[in-house]
């Protein structure tokens, strides 16, 4: 059974970028979700600052959310466990 993965990015942060090189290597481009927070608007982004918020409210990106788990940051080796 596959997680549903869903990765939360600001288009400008080198740490998002290898967080979304290391999730389209694990599960392919087309294996996981991949919102650019700084570019939604509304409701559509007051719902992920919330869901983002609820498990990191500093607000640190990437988010990377994995089935139940949530990453904050890039940690390679835990995302690698989690996709095991």
């Amino acid at each position: 059974m596959s997680k549903e993965i869903t990765l939360y990015t600001i288009s400008n942060c080198p740490h998002c970028n290898k967080t979304r090189e290391l999730l389209t290597e694990l599960v392919g481009a087309n294996g996981f979700k991949w919102v650019f927070t700084d570019r939604l608007f509304g409701d559509e982004r007051n719902e992920a600052m919330r869901r983002l918020r609820a498990i990191n409210p500093d607000i640190a990106f990437p988010v990377t959310f994995i089935g139940d788990e949530s990453v904050v940051g890039y940690k390679e080796d835990h995302i690698r466990e989690l996709l095991a």
